[in-house]
């Protein structure tokens, strides 16, 4: 079934001459061809295995695919989106390959996974996966394509072990897990022998290149576009971030030696632009970089701009890029609340916000799409008058201005200090009583799926466990009413859904992810947390994750 689609591609590197004995390799994306085409992380990670001669890749997405290998040695996922588990599951039976890691034998390929949703907490999904890569592709797939040709001719578990001993490389099969009971917390993660490390370290790149598109097609999501990292991570550090604390340190490309070779490299295909990153102007040299893109020879040019902060956000940003045939811009405030801030670390004023909004209308953009954030720790009802009153102040001061409120629930991520927070189960009635008071203001009240919050934190703080769970539920469907009958069905053999999903959890517990690394120890972690609620008022106390 391979594709017309491949034959609309350009690509932006050279593919390598794979050796005879190149390994044979298929590399997917859990979803169709157009959604995978347009993650960036996918991209590099392809085009990095195509330019090595002694891997010969094939690429599989849920709608097409290139030829496949017969008998592949190796079968890589990368997983940005949690529900696309269900088509790893579907891609491997269509292989038949077994979906389970332990019902794998020699015949097997070694099936291995990286990405976000992978690198934050792969528990949920360990069970599928014979091998995780953590942290950044940069560093890891070298490493791990170097190990495995080591071990190519040995049996599965050989293999297995020799890969464990990569920094990165997590065997979720080489650690036993035990609980205090099968319906409660977690007791003990340990390796099931001495050579495997008992602590699995995230890798981090710290060079000054980051990624940029290795193909652009009018067949991706975003139609033709070239996208750039212009930095990685955020300095910001909000407490609930997993964008910022999962990938810290903070990077910034370079201007001159790594962002405008590559500009200039893809604008020479396209011209679309998009510039990537959790913090996109935050980079210190962001002025010469937007002086380069305002330059008129490339006036034609459509420029996109992931999330930018409050503060960057000046009349000549908004002019060069309402001049570059963007109409509005987006930033995330999370709350009106100067209390609620002070908790979440977001440094930011109202008086700051009001600004962004009128420099954009005056620099010529239609419309500002800010992002908010219902049931963070600590939030009360004055908290969610404050965001009514601070868009009602927005609208006023930038009249004509289209505005956005983009509002979703808090979901507690895996490696942030907020890890030990269930969500708030009044966070539905929240985001109503935002659209009762928003909409008769003339303001786009836009909420993301509470239900859909409830299936994330299940999944962002899930165990092993969960695997049968996901399993049951795949046959359901993927509606939060799937994941209530599946439960039902494992009711007494796993914990319910409030103990993953609404608890505040001990501090002094075992989390899922103990034995897998972040940037930062679980003490810098706890001492961020004990600053965030120190912010709390006094009769919340009991809302802070208990001591056991």
């Amino acid at each position: 079934m391979t594709s017309s689609v491949f034959t609309a591609e350009r690509l932006l590197f050279s593919p390598g001459i794979p050796d005879t004995d190149a390994v044979p390799t298929i590399f997917a994306f859990p979803n169709e061809y157009s959604v995978g085409i347009t993650s960036l992380g996918y991209q590099v990670v392809w085009a990095t295995l195509a330019m090595r001669s002694d891997v010969q890749v094939s690429r599989l997405f849920t709608d097409t695919h290139e030829q496949l290998p017969r008998k592949p040695e190796l079968l890589g996922f990368s997983l940005s989106w949690e529900l696309d588990y269900v088509n790893v599951l579907n891609l491997l039976e269509s292989l038949e390959i077994p979906i389970r890691a332990s019902a794998r034998d020699n015949n097997h390929p070694i099936v291995f996974g990286g990405g976000p949703v992978l690198t934050a907490n792969p528990e949920p999904f360990a069970d599928f996966f014979d091998v995780i890569l953590l942290g950044d592709g940069e560093i890891l797939l070298g490493n791990f394509i170097e190990a495995y040709k080591e071990v190519r001719n040995a049996d599965r578990q050989t293999q297995l072990k020799a890969l464990a001993q990569v920094p990165g490389v997590y065997v979720p099969s080489l650690y036993e897990v035990e609980y205090h009971a099968l319906d409660d917390a977690v007791k003990s993660i340990q390796p099931i022998s001495p050579e495997i490390p008992t602590v699995i370290q995230k890798q981090t790149y710290r060079g000054n290149v980051l990624s940029a598109s290795t193909v652009v097609t009018e067949k991706a999501a975003w139609e033709n576009i070239y996208m750039v990292e212009v930095v990685r991570s955020c300095p910001e550090m909000c407490r609930f971030c997993l964008a910022s604390y999962l990938t810290l340190p903070f990077r910034t490309a370079s201007v001159e030696s790594s962002l405008i070779p590559a500009i200039e490299k893809g604008l020479s295909v396209t011209n679309r632009l998009g510039l990537l990153g959790a913090s996109v102007t935050q980079h210190p040299e962001f002025e010469a970089l937007l002086d380069y893109i305002s330059q008129p020879k490339y006036d034609d040019i459509r420029l996109s701009i992931s999330s930018v902060r409050t503060n960057t956000v000046t009349v000549q940003l908004a002019q060069t890029l309402a001049k570059r045939y963007t109409k509005s811009l987006t930033i995330a405030v999370e709350s009106g609340s100067e209390k609620l801030r002070r908790i979440i670390n977001k440094k930011l004023h109202n008086d700051e916000i009001i600004q962004a909004a009128v420099n954009a209308r005056t620099g010529g953009l239609s419309g500002l799409k800010l992002y908010g954030m219902v049931g963070i720790p600590g939030e009360e009802s004055e908290d969610l008058d404050a965001t009514v009153t601070m868009m009602r102040d927005v609208k006023k001061a930038a009249p004509g201005l289209r505005l956005t409120l983009g509002c979703s629930t808090f979901v507690p991520k895996a490696h942030t200090p907020f890890q030990w927070f269930g969500v708030n189960p009044q966070a539905e009635k929240r985001l109503q009583f935002l659209q009762k008071k928003l909409k008769p203001q003339g303001i786009d009240f836009r909420p993301e799926s509470y239900n859909w919050s409830i299936i994330q934190a299940l999944l962002s703080r899930g165990d092993r466990r969960l695997s049968h769970l996901l399993e049951v539920t795949r046959n359901f469907g993927d509606s939060l009413g799937s994941y209530r009958r599946a439960f039902k069905q494992l009711k007494g053999q796993i914990p319910n859904l409030d103990f993953y999903v609404h608890t505040n959890w001990s501090t002094d517990q075992i989390l899922p992810w103990n034995h897998l690394q972040g940037p930062l120890p679980q003490s810098t972690l706890l001492k961020h947390l004990a600053d965030a609620t120190s912010h709390f008022n006094s009769h919340q106390r009991e809302l802070q994750p208990l001591k056991s």
